[in-house]
Formats: structure tokens, sequence, C-alpha cells
């Protein structure tokens, strides 16, 4: 039995990829704050295990891994996922409580889970398992207007590294997936805006693409990660952009 826990599963991405782990035979901690979403979604399957917890609170982070073991008996991956996208503007635009609650969300919530994995890979036997970072293109150019996003996605890059080096010893291993343009409420939301704006919108793929990504990652025998993995709408502006 392989175990992962999915942050930010209730909805986009995190929703997709857990309802893809799970139809895969994982057991899946489905980690996020809506309780009734989380129970309907494990509704019918003995395999998913609903979290409910706060990210941004670390010790219901905490619990919530520990719970997890509990009825499991291990963790074998950790997709950290959850994140926000506040409204955008130049910096001096933006309000700081987006900023405040951008790096509490991107940055402080994915440091409370990633923490609380390690813990766990690092003292369960056999030791070791995986860190997925949900970076994004943003982790690497930014969009306009993103002061907030794309700061927070830089900082995930340094922590996707530290991790891969400091779980060496551990057999952690740690990897990032940066996603273009995957068609979840907040890229809707984007393309809602640019065409409000008289804009043209960014080419989106299928949410399912990336969640079939992050299984590739996860699937991987320890010996061997994905490091950095970019997938995203083969006609975004990644590539010449910035």
């Amino acid at each position: 039995m392989k175990t992962i826990i999915v942050t930010g599963a209730s909805s986009g991405i995190g929703r997709a990829t857990a309802e893809l782990f799970l139809a895969e035979g994982w057991t899946v901690g489905l980690l996020a704050r809506s309780a009734d979403t989380l129970e309907a979604m494990a509704q019918g399957s003995d395999k998913a295990i609903p979290l409910v917890a706060d990210v941004t609170d670390a010790e219901a982070v905490t619990q919530a891994f520990t719970n997890f073991v509990k009825q499991t008996g291990r963790l074998d991956a950790l997709f950290n996922n959850a994140g926000i996208f506040a409204p955008g503007g130049t910096i001096d635009e933006i309000a700081l409580e987006d900023w405040y609650n951008s790096v509490n969300v991107n940055l402080n919530g994915m440091f409370h889970c990633a923490r609380a994995a390690f813990a766990t890979m690092r003292s369960q036997k056999p030791q070791g398992g995986r860190i997925i970072n949900n970076g994004s293109i943003a982790a690497h150019v930014p969009r306009p207007n993103s002061v907030h996003y794309s700061a927070t996605k830089h900082a995930i890059t340094g922590l996707t590294r530290s991790l891969s080096l400091d779980g060496r010893d551990f057999e952690i291993a740690c990897g990032q997936i940066d996603i273009g343009n995957a068609r979840t409420p907040m890229v809707q939301e984007l393309v809602e805006n640019a065409i409000a704006d008289g804009l043209q919108p960014d080419p989106t793929m299928a949410v399912g693409d990336a969640a079939r990504s992050v299984l590739h990652m996860a699937q991987l025998p320890l010996e061997a990660n994905v490091q950095f993995m970019t997938v995203m709408a083969t006609s975004m502006p990644y590539i010449g952009r910035g």
C-alpha cells in the first residue's frame, strides 16, 4: 500500500491529483479546510482519509499528519500543493493584507507541511519518502502584477533545494513541479480578468495532465528523483517571457 497526503485537496490541481492517486490505488490523505468537501470526496472510498486543517496553523498540520500515520502506518509521499493567488497589482497597489496572506499560505503553509512530512519520513521505518512541492511557472518568471505570488513561489524553489539536500541522509527525496495554466478555478479567474480587460487570455491545459505528472514523480523509486519538472500549456508565454 502506497500512501500520500495531498494539501489543497478540495479543489483545482490538488483535487484532480488526489482523485487520480485514489484511482491508482494509493491511500490518500485529503488535507484542506473544507470538511464538507473532503467528506464528499471520501464517500464510498476506504482509501481516502479526510484531514481537516488550515496549512497556516502549524499545530493543526502536525496533528493531521499524526492522525494520518496512525491510520496508515507510514507516509510515502507529500504533494505540497495548497496555495492562493491574491488580487494583483504593482507593489504599491497590493494591499499589505494580501501580501501577508500570500506569504502565510504559499510559503509558511508549505513550510509547515514539508516540516511535518520530513519529521514523519525521518522517523518511520523503513526510513524515507518523497516530498513534491508545487512551484509554478512564477517560480522562474513572474506574471505581470504578481509580486506577492512570484516572491513566494521563488521561495519554494529554495525550500525544494534545501529539502533535497538535507533529505539525502534520511532517504527523503524532494522535487518541484512547476505547472503552467492548468484549467483550475484560479486560472479561470485570471482568464476572465484578461477578457474583461480586453486582453487575449493565455492558453490553458487540462488539469488532469498536471495530476499525471505528479503521479509520475511519486511513482519513482527513492533512488531516482525528478528534481524539477515543468508541465504547461504548449503555447503559453513562458519561453521568451520576462
